[in-house]
């Protein structure tokens, strides 16, 4: 099962730059449209040329990469950053860090247990 670090961030009820945000595994489906994490379903919708996620209970979320320099909020964005505990060693050897920024980032427990069906559908 290959998963990506993703920076994956809530839109809905948050304006466009406040909302609670993540990084963490997350486990991508074969034609890469759809991404699972956190026990939730997320397919691509495109608005406007820009790449935007809808979850499987219609939340508007900003999916992507993990940026190198640690940036993944907008320069208009504030607020700490949920880093997943079991990615925290990839985190670090993605951005050459030594240890995680505390002043930036929460490291949180979110289990890295794909349900059977996400798993089956990622194959697809």
């Amino acid at each position: 099962m290959r998963t990506e670090l993703k920076y994956i961030e809530l839109k809905t009820g948050y304006g466009n730059e406040n909302g609670p945000a993540w990084i963490g595994r997350a486990l991508p489906s074969k034609s890469g449209r759809a991404f699972y994490f956190n026990g939730k379903a997320f397919r691509r919708i495109r608005f406007l040329n820009v790449s935007n996620y809808v979850s499987d209970d219609d939340e508007d979320y900003w999916i992507s990469g993990v940026k190198k320099s640690g940036s993944n909020r907008s320069v208009h964005g504030s607020g700490k950053i949920m880093l997943q505990k079991l990615a925290v060693e990839e985190f670090l050897v993605h951005t050459g860090q030594e240890k995680v920024d505390t002043r930036l980032y929460d490291i949180v427990d979110i289990p890295d247990d794909f349900s059977a069906k996400e798993k089956q559908l990622a194959a697809r």
